[in-house]
């Protein structure tokens, strides 16, 4: 008698697949900045052939000690099996993606693309159908954790698109993160855009606080242990609130593309006819704290923009 557990062959067996699909797929990673490289070093770690390409050279070059092969251009990267983009603004996706020289055009048929950069619910709907006419695979799958995230594989990832498609593509999300499927193409984005309103808003109510702990006299530092652990608890809390108090605003995620985010959140609140009165606030402080020269930091910077506001010099 079998002394395995219940489900057993089939775990080995899902095991066994994945490991033939990591052995056959070739995988193009375009663009291999912050979060790219990262994700670009975990694929190849768990043992796809990975090819990528950068706009700083350099950056992709870095990558050529852990295996990786470095594409001359987005095209040289777009005749693999999978292709995934992590670029940085949905304008950029466009102009490397579409038209006759884009990376759509010299994809292989029943390839699939996978774009896991923030962009517009409908510029990854306008991608999407561009695939489509190709015969290729698309699937939005924008992601949540920075930095930390793509480096230790614990990346949140919201996956828009065709179901099967994202079936067939687990294997590809397994060494990057926690991948769910969320609804038909433009979907991930949408879940992106719902997480970026969350993390804005708590970024600017948590910076809130801690001011309004140390101009009251309180110790923020305790004020913020004594928190943690109720309801007011949370990776901001935690993360962020520290940054903050520490004035550590090293990028994970730079305020500008936290406010590139917020933008498109009230570009596409506007056109559903929502009024979302706290967001809309904060999209505006985000803007302010860019404007005056701190858009390269940390997101948890707006709590310089917050002492601003309060007639204090940020240090």
């Amino acid at each position: 008698m079998s002394n395995r557990a219940p489900g057993h062959d089939n775990d080995d067996t899902t095991a066994r697949e994945d490991r033939d699909m990591q052995d056959t797929t070739t995988i193009g990673v375009i663009g291999t900045g912050l979060m790219g490289a990262p994700m670009a070093r975990r694929l190849a770690e768990a043992g796809y052939a990975v090819r990528a390409w950068n706009r700083s050279n350099d950056k992709a070059r870095a990558l050529t000690a852990h295996g990786i092969d470095i594409a001359d251009s987005p095209r040289d990267a777009a005749g693999a099996d999978i292709v995934v983009v992590m670029l940085s603004s949905g304008p950029v996706c466009d102009d490397i993606l579409l038209g006759p020289e884009g990376v759509i055009a010299h994809m292989a048929p029943h390839a699939t693309l996978v774009v896991m950069s923030s962009i517009p619910v409908d510029t990854a709907q306008r991608q999407a159908q561009a695939a489509e006419a190709r015969g290729i695979g698309y699937l939005d799958a924008p992601v949540s954790g920075g930095e930390r995230g793509a480096i230790d594989g614990t990346l949140a990832i919201m996956v828009g698109g065709d179901p099967a498609t994202f079936e067939r593509h687990r294997h590809l999300f397994a060494p990057l993160g926690r991948a769910v499927h969320v609804g038909p193409a433009g979907s991930g984005q949408l879940a992106k855009l719902a997480n970026q309103s969350i993390v804005a808003n708590t970024i600017a109510t948590v910076a809130e606080a801690l001011l309004l702990a140390e101009r009251g006299g309180a110790d923020p530092r305790k004020v913020r242990e004594a928190l943690m652990g109720g309801f007011a608890d949370s990776t901001i809390l935690q993360v962020h609130g520290e940054r903050m108090l520490d004035e550590d605003f090293r990028p994970g995620g730079p305020a500008k593309w936290q406010w590139k985010d917020t933008q498109t959140a009230q570009a596409l609140a506007d056109d559903l006819a929502l009024d979302l009165p706290v967001s809309r606030l904060v999209d505006g402080l985000f803007g302010d704290l860019v404007a005056n020269g701190d858009g390269d930091l940390d997101h948890s910077a707006l709590i310089r923009e917050l002492r601003r506001r309060n007639g204090e010099r940020p240090s």
